[in-house]
C-alpha cells in the first residue's frame, strides 16, 4: 500500500535551508554561511578559521538526520557541520566551504560516515583544502554491526556510534591537542564501538509518496540511515526479545566487530530514529543495562537516551556499544556547548549568517596564470600534444565504453568520459597556464569536476588533485620523467583511499597501477623516459584486458554475475588504459621530431 506522507513543511526542496534557518534562530551560538542554496554549511558562531586557534572538527551527510549533525556543532564537539539534501553526501563545494569557515592553523579533522557518496565528496575536498595549505586528516566511521564481513569495498556503513566519535574528537580539540593526537584518538573511538538498529515503519521523504514495505506485525533487522532495507524481516517481538538479539549481533565473537570482553568497562547509546516516543526508548534502555551487566558481564559506564542520529520519521531504534576506558569517558564527560548533547548553549546572538570564503587559490592567482600562454615552452607544448591527444582517445571510445557498461553497469560510461574529455579540449585552448605542468593538471580537475559528474567524476578529480599536490612540492618549473611517475603514484594512492579500491577490484585501477609500476621500474632501470612511457601504457593495456578474469568488487558491476562480467573488460579500465596509452604514443611522437 502506498500513501502520501503529512509534513509540515513548504516546499520540500527548501526543507534543508530552512531548518538551518530555523536552527541558528534557536541557539545563538550558531551561524550559517550565506550560500544557500548549494552550500549548507552551520558553523560555530566563535570559530573563524582566521583566528581560531584549535583543531578545526568537521562532519556531515545528508540531511534528514536530525539532530545530526548540525545540532553538535558548538563548543566542545563539531566546529562546522556540512549538510547536504535529504540523504544525499554534500557536494564538494559547501565542504570546502565550511573547511575555508572554521580552519585555522592547527588544522583540521573530518569525520565522515563510510558512505561512497560521503568517502569520495569528503575525500576530494580533502584533497582541494591540501592543495591551498590547510592541514586535514580524515577519519571514516564504519559502525554497523547488522551484516556480516561484506565482500568487496563497501564496508560496515556509519551509524549513530559516529556521535559518540564526534564528542571524543571534539573535546580533545578543545583540550588544544595536536591535529595528529585528535585524528588518532577520533580513529581509536571509531574502533571501538559497534551499532545496530531495528525498524517498526519506513520513513517518508518530504513530498514522496513511501510504501509501507513492513506491512502490518512486521518489524525490520539490520536497517541503515536512509531508508533501505535491512538486513532481515521478522514478526514484531517483545522488546526484551528484539534488544537480545542486537546486543548478540553487536558484541558476537564471531565476526569481532567491536573488541569488547567480558570485564570491558562501556558505554550505551539508544538512539530513536524519528518517531520512536521517549518511553518506549526508556523502556528500551532499561532492559539493555541489566542485561550487558549480567549476561555479558560488562561494566555499563554511561547511558545515553534519545534522538541523536535519526532517519526522518521512522519508528525503531538503534542501539550503540562502545568501549570505554578512562580517557574515553573524560572526552565524553567534557563539557561542550553543542546544543544536542544536550547542553545548551547562552551568549549574545551573534549575526545570523556570514558570508562564503572565497578560495585563496583564487584571489591570490593572476590572470595571466588561469590563461592560455602566449607562446608554448617544449614542456607546454609537449603537455598539450598529450592532453589533446589522451581526450580524442576518450572521445572516439564513446560507444564501445557505453557497450560495455550496458553490461556491467548503467551503461553510461563512454558519455560520461566524452562529456570530461571535450570539457578537457575546450578549456585548454582558453584556460589552461601549459608552460606549468602542475597548474595544468590542476585546471583538468576542474574542467572534469565542472562537465562530468557521478562518481567517475569525483575519482578523476581526486586523481587530478592528488597529482597536482605532487608536482606543486617541486620548485622547478620543467617536471622531470621521475616526478611524473611519482605525481602518478599518489594519485593512484588517493583514488585508492577514497574510493576504496585497489589491484583487483576490476576498476581503473587495474590499469593505472601496473602503468605505473613498470613506469617506477623502467626510469630506475635507466631507459629513457619516452621508452619507459611507452612500456608501461602497455602494462596499461595489458591490466584493463586482465579484468575480464576479475570478479567485480565495487560500483554495480558488483551486484553483475560472474558470467556476463567475463564477457566484458570494465569500462572504466579500458578508458584509463586508452587515454594513458594514447598519451605516451603522443610524447613519442614530439621527441622524434625535436
Amino acid at each position: 500500500m502506498a500513501f502520501q506522507g503529512k509534513k509540515l513543511i513548504n516546499d520540500p526542496n527548501d526543507v534543508v535551508t530552512e531548518f538551518i534557518e530555523g536552527l541558528v534562530e534557536t541557539y545563538p551560538g550558531l551561524q550559517y554561511l550565506d550560500g544557500f542554496p548549494e552550500v549548507k554549511v552551520v558553523i560555530r558562531a566563535d570559530a573563524l578559521g582566521t583566528t581560531y586557534d584549535k583543531v578545526a572538527v568537521i562532519s556531515g551527510g545528508g540531511s534528514g538526520h536530525e539532530p545530526a549533525h548540525a545540532g553538535y556543532v558548538g563548543e566542545g564537539m563539531l566546529t562546522a557541520a556540512i549538510c547536504g539534501d535529504v540523504f544525499a553526501s554534500p557536494s564538494v563545494d559547501s565542504i570546502l566551504a565550511g573547511i575555508r569557515a572554521v580552519t585555522g592553523p592547527m588544522g583540521c579533522l573530518l569525520i565522515v560516515k563510510n558512505y561512497t557518496g560521503d568517502r569520495l565528496n569528503f575525500g576530494l575536498a580533502a584533497e582541494q583544502a591540501r592543495s591551498e595549505g590547510y592541514k586535514i586528516e580524515t577519519v571514516i566511521v564504519g559502525d554497523d554491526c547488522a551484516l556480516p564481513p561484506p565482500r568487496g569495498i563497501a564496508g560496515r556503513r556509519g551509524l549513530a556510534g559516529t556521535v559518540l566519535v564526534h564528542k571524543v574528537a571534539g573535546a580533545a580539540a578543545a583540550a588544544g591537542l595536536a591535529l595528529a593526537d585528535v585524528a588518532s584518538e577520533a580513529q581509536r573511538a571509531s574502533e571501538m564501538v559497534g551499532t545496530m538498529g531495528v525498524a517498526l515503519s519506513v520513513c517518508t521523504l518530504p513530498g514522496q509518496v513511501t510504501s509501507d514495505r513492513l506491512g502490518p506485525g512486521k518489524m525490520e533487522l539490520g536497517l541503515g540511515i536512509h531508508g533501505e532495507a535491512g538486513a532481515a524481516v521478522a514478526d514484531l517481538q517483545p522488546v526484551d526479545v528484539v534488544v537480545s538479539h542486537v546486543l548478540s549481533q553487536i558484541l558476537s565473537l564471531e565476526t569481532n566487530y567491536v573488541p569488547i570482553t567480558r570485564g570491558n568497562r562501556v558505554v550505551l547509546m539508544i538512539n530513536g530514529l524519528g518517531a520512536t516516543p521517549v518511553m518506549e526508548l526508556m523502556i528500551a534502555a532499561g532492559k539493555i543495562v541489566p542485561k550487558l551487566q549480567l549476561e555479558f558481564g560488562l561494566a555499563v559506564e554511561r547511558v545515553y537516551t534519545g534522538s541523536f542520529m535519526t532517519s526522518l520519521d521512522m519508528a525503531g531504534f538503534s542501539i550503540s556499544i562502545m568501549k570505554a576506558d578512562q580517557t574515553l569517558l573524560q572526552r565524553l564527560d567534557a563539557p561542550t556547548k553543542a546544543p544536542h548533547w544536550p547542553v545548551g548553549s547562552a551568549g549574545n546572538r551573534p549575526p545570523a549568517k556570514i558570508p562564503v570564503p572565497l578560495p585563496p587559490s583564487r584571489s591570490t592567482k593572476s590572470e595571466e596564470s588561469l590563461s592560455r600562454p602566449l607562446q608554448l615552452s617544449e614542456q607546454g607544448r609537449i603537455l598539450e600534444a598529450a592532453i589533446e591527444a589522451a581526450v580524442n582517445a576518450v572521445i572516439g571510445m564513446r560507444d564501445s565504453l557505453n557497450d560495455w557498461d550496458s553490461k556491467v553497469g548503467d551503461g553510461d560510461c563512454g558519455s560520461t568520459m566524452y562529456r570530461g574529455a571535450t570539457a578537457i579540449l575546450d578549456d585548454m585552448k582558453k584556460y589552461y597556464p601549459l608552460n606549468d605542468a602542475a597548474e595544468t593538471v590542476n585546471e583538468i580537475g576542474s574542467s572534469v569536476r565542472r562537465a562530468m559528474g557521478g562518481t567517475s567524476g569525483v575519482l578523476y578529480n581526486i586523481f587530478c588533485k592528488a597529482a597536482y599536490a605532487k608536482l606543486k612540492a617541486n620548485s622547478d618549473s620543467a617536471v622531470t620523467a621521475k616526478q611524473w611517475a611519482e605525481a602518478l603514484e599518489a594519485a593512484i594512492a588517493a583514488v585508492s583511499k577514497y574510493g576504496g579500491a585497489s589491484a583487483g577490484y576490476r576498476t581503473l585501477l587495474d590499469a593505472l597501477i601496473p602503468a605505473s609500476a613498470v613506469l617506477k621500474e623502467r626510469l630506475t632501470a635507466g631507459d629513457d623516459s619516452c621508452t619507459s612511457f611507452l612500456l608501461s601504457s602497455e602494462a596499461a593495456s595489458a591490466g584493463a584486458e586482465s579484468t575480464k578474469d576479475m570478479p567485480a568488487q565495487a560500483g554495480r558491476s558488483s551486484y553483475v554475475s560472474a558470467a556476463i562480467l567475463a564477457t566484458v573488460p570494465d569500462p572504466g579500465a579500458m578508458a584509463a588504459a586508452a587515454w594513458y596509452r594514447a598519451a605516451a604514443l603522443a610524447v613519442k611522437a614530439k621527441y622524434e621530431k625535436a
